[in-house]
Parts: C-alpha cells; sequence; structure tokens
C-alpha cells in the first residue's frame, strides 16, 4: 500500500518559518521524483518545489530564496523548508510522488499551513 503521509504544518506568523515533511511508503523512493504542491482556497493546485531521483532541487521562480526542498533517501523522506512565509502562502500544501519513466503518480494528504498577518 502506498502512502505519503505529510506533516509539521501549521499556523505561524507572517516571517516565520515551517518545516513540511512527507514520510513514504510502499514504492521504491529511489525511483520517483518527488514534489510539493499547494492550493489555496478557491485557487487550483499549483506545484512549488520538486526534487529529482538524483537530488536536483527546483523550486519554481516566485519562491526561489524562500522555499527549499530535499530528500533523504536513508528515510524515505521529503522535505519543505519554508522560510520568510507570507500570508499569500497559506494553502493546503500536498506531497507528490511520480516515477521516473511510467509517470505513475501518488498524493499525500495535504497538510494545512496558515500563515497570520
Amino acid at each position: 500500500q502506498v502512502q505519503l503521509v505529510e506533516s509539521g504544518g501549521g499556523e505561524v506568523e507572517s516571517g516565520g518559518s515551517l518545516t513540511l515533511s512527507c514520510a513514504v511508503s510502499g514504492i521504491r523512493f529511489s525511483s520517483f521524483t518527488m514534489g510539493w504542491f499547494r492550493q489555496a482556497p478557491g485557487k487550483q493546485r499549483e506545484q512549488v518545489a520538486t526534487i529529482s531521483v538524483r537530488g536536483e532541487p527546483s523550486t519554481v521562480d516566485s519562491l526561489k530564496g524562500r522555499f527549499t526542498i530535499s530528500r533523504d533517501t536513508g528515510k524515505n523522506t521529503v522535505s519543505l523548508q519554508m522560510d520568510a512565509l507570507k500570508p499569500e502562502d497559506t494553502a493546503v500544501y500536498y506531497c507528490n510522488a511520480k516515477h521516473l519513466y511510467t509517470n505513475s503518480e501518488y498524493w499525500g494528504q495535504g497538510t494545512q499551513v496558515t500563515v497570520s498577518a
């Protein structure tokens, strides 16, 4: 059974930091590109950052310098460090796993991040 379990969400004041984690089981972690997406109320889900099977991170331009993705292949986890948070970062954050060759895709249940002004 494939499981992606996010943790670390919560409420933080503007300018604060949070670290999200996603524990992955049931798949060969090393064969999956991992990513974080978010969905704010009334908006479409959008990509935040991805990290390749080789550990090469990529953050969307608008979040570069504030959000950093990393993965730990020994622990089968992927993390998202979020700094200098803004109210517009408020959203449900989802962990995503996408197979390198087949494009099979899995999602976590999401974790709420709320940034107060």
